[in-house]
């Protein structure tokens, strides 16, 4: 059983196709892809933490839908478009604002906001959090693991951290 981690999936949510320019051409294509490259990523028995903004305008019953439709067992932390249909859907294993959890050897903080500072970050912990689209300049030991950082699906705890190492260091003319 894998551990991956997304957020900001937006589903029912027009505003991402403007606003944060998504490759899609409407919202079903957009719903319906996001979907797909969930469940090649995630298989049934996996676990994911989605670090919020689920959904923002489907119904209930889509939400619903769409939850039972993605593999794995979804747990959510709370991000600020996640609205009462969301909270309530049956499909979360756990609802929550914020969690500390372990995952391959590492000690995990997760929120749906990227923070300053964080419980033990002095001693190695990691913060992972979505909410900010990839545009934030990243900082040591903190991740963004929204859809739009990571090809549009979830990703594994081993590639967010090998991924930032492989990537070549900025030059400072």
């Amino acid at each position: 059983m894998a551990v991956y981690f997304t957020s900001d999936t937006h589903f029912g949510d027009p505003r991402v196709l403007r606003i944060d320019r998504r490759p899609y051409p409407d919202l079903p294509a957009h719903d319906e892809a996001l979907v797909a490259r969930w469940n090649e990523a995630v298989a049934p028995g996996d676990t994911v933490w989605h670090l919020g903004d689920f959904a923002l305008g489907p119904s209930p019953e889509r939400i619903a839908a769409l939850l039972a439709g993605l593999h794995g067992e979804k747990h959510l932390i709370v991000g600020n478009n996640d609205g009462a249909a969301t909270l309530a859907a049956p499909g979360w294993a756990s609802v929550a604002h914020y969690a500390e959890i372990d995952v391959e050897g590492h000690h995990l903080v997760l929120c749906h906001y990227a923070f300053r500072t964080w419980n033990r970050m002095g001693r190695g912990v990691i913060n992972l959090h979505g909410h900010s689209h990839g545009r934030l300049k990243p900082v040591p030991r903190q991740y963004d693991v929204g859809v739009d950082a990571w090809e549009y699906r979830p990703v594994a705890l081993g590639t967010i951290l090998t991924a930032r190492r492989r990537r070549p260091a900025a030059s400072s003319a």
